[in-house]
């Protein structure tokens, strides 16, 4: 079997159907990589895309929706609700099969040089692939955001690849390997952003609550709603069904009730497994007892 590898980056363009459209068509266009997914927010102005094939493949299409995304998001006019340093905000490189995480790193290396060589925009590394400690955490990066980075490009934001000075349309880059994560967001019956930011603090690892969770409260319009946005770094350590109790439990006690929720991108099939057995209380169960599982072995 070839090795596979997903790449799935965030971009700072959501409401522009067309200019999405079309960058969903720069991936799929490249031969041995399959779109897998894509997911647009008006809100956060951002949209993610989930690919996946062959280590070259996977790295000539992510190359290609840089160029891409850089001749039509300029940074200049952008607003969103959610955090982002650039046109092309992040781009992680996820093993899958038969390829390992020292071989999606020297991938994300050799993305962010080319890059940066190519477009002369600034490039820090994250994750797996960070060259140094402070850089691991992604927020710890993007913590500036556009608008507050050019005045630390020469102090505690001097890139690892490319000039120390912002590029005005195409911003920065951040590129980085690292294991599956999940993104999932919890809608609160409630415009009150106050709230869905505190609970997003007491249940984050950096505030002292769940392990390999990050989170952040957000406001969303059309109708006005607050949202806890999560990443879930490793769903073994924390699951699907915990962060969901913590800010059920949290929204109730503020007498709130939940909306929905939604997620970004894809997930691991034990993740959703998991919530199947928690929800009708299996003991012991696994992928193996799933038909479709089994054949695929």
């Amino acid at each position: 079997m070839a090795g596979i590898i997903e790449c799935v980056p965030n971009v700072s363009e959501g409401r522009r159907l067309d200019v999405i459209d079309g960058l969903a068509q720069v991936i799929g266009a490249t031969p041995g990589v399959r779109l897998l997914d894509r997911t647009s927010d008006p809100d956060h102005n951002r949209s993610v895309f989930t690919f996946a094939g062959d280590p070259e493949a996977v790295e000539r299409a992510a190359l290609a929706l840089v160029d891409a995304t850089y001749a039509v998001v300029d940074m200049r006019g952008h607003a969103g609700e959610h955090p982002r340093l650039g046109a092309v905000d992040v781009v992680p490189f996820v093993p899958l099969a038969g390829v390992t995480m020292d071989e999606c790193v020297a991938i994300a290396h050799r993305v962010g040089e080319a890059v940066a060589a190519k477009h002369n925009v600034p490039v820090f590394f994250y994750a797996k692939a960070a060259k140094r400690p402070e850089r691991v955490r992604l927020p710890d990066i993007r913590k500036p955001e556009y608008e507050g980075l050019a005045e630390l490009m020469e102090t505690t934001h001097v890139p690892d690849a490319g000039p120390p000075i912002l590029h005005p349309s195409a911003g920065a880059i951040v590129v980085g390997a690292r294991p599956p994560l999940i993104a999932f967001n919890i809608e609160l019956d409630t415009a009150d952003l106050k709230l869905a930011q505190r609970i997003a603090k007491e249940i984050r690892e950096s505030s002292g609550g769940l392990p390999a969770v990050q989170a952040k409260g957000f406001r969303l319009s059309d109708p006005p709603r607050a949202q806890v946005s999560m990443n879930l770094l490793d769903h073994t350590v924390t699951s699907l069904p915990r962060v969901w109790r913590e800010v059920e439990s949290r929204a109730t006690a503020a007498g709130v009730r939940i909306l929905r929720g939604e997620l970004i991108g894809l997930l691991p099939l034990d993740a959703a497994l998991a919530v199947t057995a928690e929800a009708l209380q299996l003991d012991g169960f696994t992928r193996h007892r799933v038909i479709e599982s089994r054949f695929l072995e």
